[in-house]
C-alpha cells in the first residue's frame, strides 16, 4: 500500500471520494461510514442517521459492559482512520468523512436508551443541530485541533464529542424539568 508524504499531500488537488477510493483502503471504509459519507448532499446527516440505525442493531446483541467497549474502540479506531482518510484526501476536515458522527450517535443512544422513538429523533435533531450550527462550545472544539496528523484525526471527532454532550445536558435538562 503506497503511503503519501505530506510534501506529495501540499502539491496535489483534494481527492473526492468515490466508491473505489472507499475500497482501497480499511481507513477510508470506516471513515466513510461504510458508504454513507458518499451521499451527495448532507453526508454529515445520513451517517447520523447510519449511526441510530446501527446502533438500535447493534445494542440488542450487546451487554452494556460490551457497548461501552465497542464505542471506545470506535473512537479509537475512528481517531486512525479520519487521520488516514482526511491525509490521503488531502482535505484537514471533509464533510465525507462520517464516522465521527457515527461514533457521536453511538454515544448519545447509549445513554439514553431505552427510549421512545421520539426521545430518539429528538436526540438525533439536536446532534445534528449542534454538530451543523457548531453553537459555543462545539465551535471552540471544531477549532481547537485542525490540521493532518494524529491532532487532525482528533479534531475531526473531538468536536463532534462536544457536540454529543451538548445532545446529552440538553436531553437530561429537559427530563429534569
Amino acid at each position: 500500500m503506497k503511503t503519501l508524504s505530506n510534501s506529495t499531500l501540499q502539491h496535489r488537488p483534494p481527492i473526492k471520494p468515490t466508491a473505489s477510493f472507499m475500497l482501497s483502503h480499511p481507513a477510508h471504509l470506516i471513515a466513510l461510514g461504510f458508504g454513507s459519507g458518499l451521499a451527495p448532499k448532507a453526508p454529515g446527516t445520513i451517517g447520523s442517521l447510519w449511526g441510530w440505525v446501527s446502533w438500535l442493531l447493534i445494542q440488542q446483541h450487546l451487554t452494556l459492559t460490551a457497548q461501552a467497549v465497542l464505542i471506545g474502540l470506535a473512537f479509537t479506531v475512528g481517531w486512525w482512520s479520519c487521520t488516514v482518510t482526511a491525509r490521503h484526501m488531502g482535505v484537514s476536515d471533509p464533510g465525507s468523512i462520517v464516522w465521527d458522527e457515527v461514533v457521536a450517535m453511538w454515544l448519545i443512544l447509549s445513554l439514553i436508551m431505552p427510549c421512545s422513538f421520539a426521545g430518539q429523533f429528538a436526540a438525533f435533531v439536536l446532534f445534528r443541530f449542534f454538530d451543523a450550527v457548531k453553537p459555543g462550545p462545539v465551535a471552540w472544539a471544531d477549532q481547537l485541533f485542525k490540521g493532518f496528523g494524529w491532532q487532525g484525526g482528533f479534531g475531526i471527532i473531538f468536536d463532534d464529542l462536544v457536540a454529543a454532550f451538548c445532545t446529552l445536558l440538553c436531553i437530561a435538562i429537559w427530563r429534569f424539568f
